[in-house]
């Protein structure tokens, strides 16, 4: 269960993040790349661990469209 949640999370993260990747829409990434890690700490405490990885890659995305856009962009 908790890795279905974890999955939710990572999934709709990830259809936020889509506007994030326009120029002036990235600092967005600084409210979505911890609601990435939240997920991941769910997932955490499943025996399964497909929704963690899952959120834990949206993170890196959004960590690398911070760093690409120097933080702001």
């Amino acid at each position: 269960m908790l890795n279905m949640l974890s999955a939710l999370i990572g999934l709709v993260t990830l259809i936020l993040m889509i506007p994030a990747v326009f120029p002036l829409l990235g600092a967005l990434n600084w409210l979505l790349v911890p609601m990435a890690l939240l997920g991941a700490f769910v997932g955490m405490f499943s025996a399964r661990n497909g929704g963690r990885n899952f959120c834990l890659i949206v993170a890196g995305f959004g960590a690398l469209r911070l760093f690409l856009g120097g933080g702001i962009l």
